[in-house]
C-alpha cells in the first residue's frame, strides 16, 4: 500500500530534500513509524515523547485534519495523501 506524504521544507533535511515521499501504513501511527525507518530522526520532530503529533504540527489525510477524524488511529488506504503542515502564528 502506498501513501503519498507531503513534507514541509523545514523537515526536508531528513528526507534528502524531497518534498514528497511514498510510505506505507494502515493508520497514521504506522505511517509515522514507516517514515522514521526511511528518514531516521524525523519522527522526533513530528511527535512528542508519547508518540503523539506535536501541538505545533497539523497532519491532514486528503485535506481532512486528523484531529477531527480518529487522530493517530485515522485509517489510511492506498492512494491517500498525508500532508504535514507546521502551524503558523503571527500578529
Amino acid at each position: 500500500m502506498a501513501v503519498k506524504v507531503l513534507v514541509p521544507t523545514a523537515l526536508q533535511q531528513f528526507t534528502d530534500n524531497k518534498a514528497t515521499l511514498q510510505c506505507s501504513g494502515n493508520n497514521i501511527t504506522e505511517l509515522l513509524d514507516s517514515l522514521e525507518k526511511s528518514c531516521p530522526g524525523i519522527k522526533a520532530r513530528l511527535c512528542d515523547e508519547k508518540g503523539e503529533p506535536r501541538r505545533f504540527l497539523n497532519l491532514y489525510v486528503n485535506s481532512e485534519d486528523i484531529r477531527f477524524l480518529d487522530g493517530t488511529k485515522t485509517p489510511l488506504k492506498d492512494g491517500d495523501e498525508v500532508s504535514i503542515v507546521p502551524a503558523v502564528a503571527g500578529g
